[in-house]
């Protein structure tokens, strides 16, 4: 089987990496060919992989975004050379352009959908264009649904992980020494883009109101802020300005894209996920099978992942009070966040196996192929 799968960005994010880790498990009788943008993050992890990656890009030399039109007869014709048996789209984004697209190929396109985001008309019209739709969870599935998917053309398949690849290791101390903290300093880290979705402005709400209880714990902020809008550069500003006026901005450490996040996981005390929508966290799946404690919002399709109480403590989104109240319970009690984190690495490890859940994905489309 051939299977040809297109991706909208060349950055590697959660639905990448997702995606990533189930082409680590590919069966040999399944060719994949990616059609992703010629440079960047991705392409260089499709090389190390030796994966067949076709550059494509849905934007112009200029920047600007191309046509639909022109768009779907480019990939007809791409479609049209390579033969795949499925064109598979890797975001909802995507998924939008294969369900128009499915009418001009010989093959059966299907997408994933990775998002929680509210949909037109138009939009759903062009996702139920795809033979299959691939939602990350539960909560996911019932979301697009409400808003006119198809419930028969949508499956639910959560996300892998590799729990030999992300497994607790010993601290070292090294996160402390690139900090330049005491190495008794505890250090709390999140991971994802910076934004409104994912709720840094929560998170600084409830160091500022930890901040004389717990004066030792720092925070260490994993991941960019891609997007140029206004309001998002605004966004982030004002993340720095009200740890500043609070008088602890020293205590946040911003940086940046990282490639060694499963180290630092390591060297961190506790996860903290302060998300208003998340399909299904990739960096919880991580965090969990590293042992890691965690803090997170109930949201999306978290609870799937993680029982509160058991293998994390999940809080209500936006409740800055009770975000802050959960990590102050972590923070002082080590025997909690001893069991939470060993619960969580076996509750990902038997739940959310990568070998079975490539196993899945591959077994869907071989059906969907015929």
């Amino acid at each position: 089987m051939h299977v040809l799968i297109l991706c909208e960005y060349g950055t590697v994010n959660g639905g990448e990496r997702s995606l990533l880790a189930v082409l680590d498990d590919c069966p040999p009788d399944v060719r994949v060919t990616v059609l992703a943008p010629g440079e960047g993050r991705l392409a260089d992890a499709l090389s190390e992989r030796n994966v067949t990656h076709v550059p494509f890009s849905l934007f112009d030399t200029g920047g600007k975004r191309s046509p639909p039109e022109i768009v779907l007869d480019n990939l007809a014709v791409i479609a049209e050379r390579l033969t795949p048996d499925v064109a598979h789209a890797n975001s909802l984004s995507m998924a939008r352009i294969t369900g128009r697209l499915a009418a001009r190929i010989a093959c059966p396109c299907t997408g994933h959908l990775r998002d929680i985001i509210r949909l037109s008309r138009t939009a759903v019209a062009h996702l139920n264009g795809n033979a299959r739709l691939i939602a990350v969870s539960e909560a996911t599935r019932d979301f697009h649904i409400a808003q006119g998917l198809d419930a028969t053309r949508v499956t639910v398949l959560h996300n892998g992980i590799d729990c030999e690849t992300w497994r607790p290791r010993p601290k070292t101390g090294e996160l402390q020494a690139e900090l330049q903290l005491p190495d008794h300093t505890m250090v709390a880290v999140t991971v994802g883009q910076v934004g409104l979705r994912k709720g840094l402005d929560l998170l600084v709400r409830a160091a500022i109101a930890l901040a004389d209880r717990l004066p030792s714990l720092h925070y260490a902020v994993i991941g960019e802020r891609y997007s140029t809008k206004p309001e998002s550069i605004e966004f982030e500003r004002s993340l720095h300005d009200s740890l500043a006026d609070a008088g602890i901005a020293e205590r946040f450490h911003w940086l940046g894209y990282r490639e060694d996040v499963g180290r630092l996981f390591s060297e961190a005390g506790l996860l903290i996920h302060p998300a208003r929508q998340e399909p299904f966290g990739r960096v919880l799946l991580e965090a969990s099978a590293c042992s890691v404690p965690i803090v997170a919002t109930r949201v999306g399709g978290t609870a799937e992942m993680l029982a509160d109480g058991e293998s994390a403590l999940l809080v209500d989104p936006d409740n800055a009070p009770a975000l802050a109240d959960a990590v102050r319970q972590l923070v002082g009690n080590a025997e909690l966040r001893m069991r939470l984190g060993d619960s969580a690495r076996r509750r990902v490890s038997q739940r959310f196996n990568i070998a079975d859940r490539a196993h899945e994905l591959f077994t869907l489309w071989k059906n969907i192929a015929g």
